[in-house]
């Protein structure tokens, strides 16, 4: 029988995600927004309500293009709270459309969103081996790093507990359990 990490349920969509997305290292700045985005609209909530809102979020939220979501107008927020398939909570749409201006500042600096993020675990995974789900912490100096340099950028629900699962989501720091069939140790190569 194939072990998996102890928050998964059974849900086909939740292994999917866990077996083939969490902890795999994702490079693209895009996507790293649209998850940093997304990871943000947890806060309060399992990740698994907003896994089965994805589809929904990206309709809504124009397909994450930060240069469309930039000129998001106070009429579309209102919009944004009659929408049934995401969570509808003014601060949370509000800072989806926030992000992508802090995210397009960036851009006009130069400064490439990826690299920058991947800078704080020096640009390499970071393989944790976690013998039990309580070992695993909820922040760390780097996503306490992380959420202190995105605030200052302009980024909004960032805090450290949100930027730890962005960067165990997007393989900054690989937490599968030691037991699971997904930790690097276990995987053949």
């Amino acid at each position: 029988m194939v072990q998996r990490c102890a928050w998964v349920n059974q849900d086909p969509r939740y292994i999917d995600y866990h077996d083939h997305e969490w902890g795999v290292p994702e490079r693209d700045g895009r996507a790293l927004f649209e998850k940093l985005c997304l990871d943000g609209q947890q806060a309060g909530l399992s990740w698994f309500v907003i896994l089965c809102k994805i589809p929904a979020y990206r309709e809504a939220f124009a397909g994450f293009e930060p240069a469309r979501l930039a000129g998001f107008t106070e009429q579309d927020v209102e919009r944004l709270m009659q929408n049934a398939g995401i969570v509808r909570n003014r601060r949370k749409i509000e800072s989806i459309i926030t992000n992508a201006r802090a995210y397009l500042a960036m851009e006009e600096e130069g400064i490439d969103f990826s690299r920058w993020l991947w800078a704080f675990v020096g640009g390499q995974p970071v393989i944790n081996l976690w013998a039990e789900s309580a070992a695993v912490p909820a922040t760390t100096p780097e996503s306490d790093a992380m959420a202190r340099a995105l605030k200052k950028r302009g980024f909004a629900f960032v805090g450290s507990t949100t930027c730890y699962a962005f960067m165990q989501a997007t393989g900054m720091v690989n937490d599968h359990l030691l037991t699971c069939h997904c930790h690097p140790a276990n995987v053949s190569r």
